[in-house]
């Protein structure tokens, strides 16, 4: 019986719009991983360079919500491939601009291609499938996450090193184009939203909304601050020659976790969501404490990735869920408290390293995990029900 539902999920395109999901976060990264050669090719200093990343987010954050409101009644087929579009334009101008005012431009460009794309797959996976497996559609679209994490930058990175960052961002393009004519032919149309433009100051009094916005908020700041600063954080560790290694492992977890979050969250979202904070809490307080132990470094990083994995699917679906109507709307808002929050952890980790040092992120994670921990398990009736 399990499998003749599981057949009834139209894969083909399902997993194109996967495909979206992993460019859209590939293009975001791949900067971090060829930093020294496009710096040089733009002739600009390493921090400078990495300013491609912040320009990419400020686009998403700045142009999600009211871009979902203005095409609110587009039908989402052509949104997802004008989206899809933007992805070859910013990344063809930005294999081939030598300017870097230009390359900023373009990656602005991609950014708001990206809060396109963010806003629109949930909610059309979604579309795509029957109502007892739409939790399970999320899953397999977000699964383009942590194999862009996990796989792509890493095969990036090689490939920029081996043939140089223009050929990475070159393949990025022909990989878009490529999802163009796979949505073109595989995936099937579905209106807008139907009535039209849903207010989005309308939505946030919409039961269950605010829930879900504020654990997506504090959740992935407390995620970011950690993540973007685990080099640090290894190295004060006695690690520091083992990232590749601690990422991999971070990677190939997070694949477990989207894995049993996809084969559950149709009738345990609320559990799968308590049960995800409290793993990456209990990594938080291996970290912090254990940092001198290798092999518990490893199993705290095991413990984070496979809560943190199907940390997206979770808030994507019980957005979906909780906004109703006003589902897009919802979308458009929690890409947007995202990309702020990821902003936000990147100037917090810096502003902690300088102050307190490498050590003091695992238990800053850990203390921000108490408040979401909190609001999970108060939203039992709207936003995180104790029923789906």
């Amino acid at each position: 019986m399990t499998n003749l539902r599981t057949r009834a999920l139209p894969l083909t395109a399902l997993l194109a719009l996967t495909t979206a999901a992993f460019v859209t976060v590939l293009t975001e990264a791949l900067p971090a991983g060829v930093l020294p050669g496009m710096s040089a090719g733009l002739g600009v200093g390493e921090s400078a360079a990495g300013q491609a990343v912040t320009v990419y987010a400020l686009g998403t954050a700045l142009t999600a919500i009211p871009l979902a409101a203005a095409t609110a009644a587009w039908r989402r087929k052509r949104l997802l491939l004008t989206g899809v579009a933007g992805f070859a334009v910013a990344n063809t101008v930005t294999a081939l601009s030598a300017d870097y005012v230009l390359t900023m431009a373009a990656r602005f460009v991609a950014g708001v291609a990206a809060g396109v794309v963010w806003a629109l797959l949930a909610g059309y996976a979604r579309r795509l499938a029957p109502a007892h497996l739409q939790g399970k559609a999320i899953a397999i679209v977000m699964a383009g996450i942590p194999l862009a994490l996990s796989l792509g930058i890493p095969a990036g990175t090689f490939l920029g090193g081996l043939l140089g960052w223009r050929s990475a961002f070159g393949v990025m393009s022909a990989i878009a184009v490529v999802l163009l004519a796979w949505i073109a032919a595989a995936v099937p149309g579905r209106p807008g939203q139907a009535g039209g433009k849903t207010p989005v100051l309308r939505t946030l009094t919409v039961p269950g909304v605010g829930p879900v916005l504020a654990v997506t908020l504090v959740f992935v700041l407390a995620h970011t601050v950690l993540y973007t600063y685990v080099a640090a954080f290894l190295g004060h560790a006695g690690m520091g020659g083992a990232v590749d290694v601690v990422l991999l492992v971070f990677g190939i977890a997070s694949m477990a976790g989207i894995g049993v979050v996809g084969a559950r969250i149709d009738r345990a979202l609320r559990t799968l969501m308590v049960l995800s904070t409290i793993l990456v809490a209990v990594a938080a307080a291996l970290l912090a404490v254990f940092a001198g132990s290798p092999v518990l470094v490893y199993v705290a990083v095991a413990l984070w990735g496979l809560g943190w994995g199907g940390v997206p699917t979770l808030l994507q679906t019980a957005a979906g869920n909780a906004g109703g109507d006003a589902a897009d709307n919802a979308q458009a808002m929690l890409v947007t408290l995202w990309n702020a929050a990821m902003a936000a952890g990147g100037v917090a980790g810096g502003v902690l390293l300088d102050a307190a040092g490498p050590a003091s992120f695992p238990w800053t994670l850990l203390v921000l995990l108490l408040p979401v921990l909190a609001v999970v398990l108060g939203a039992r009736r709207h936003g995180f029900p104790a029923r789906s």
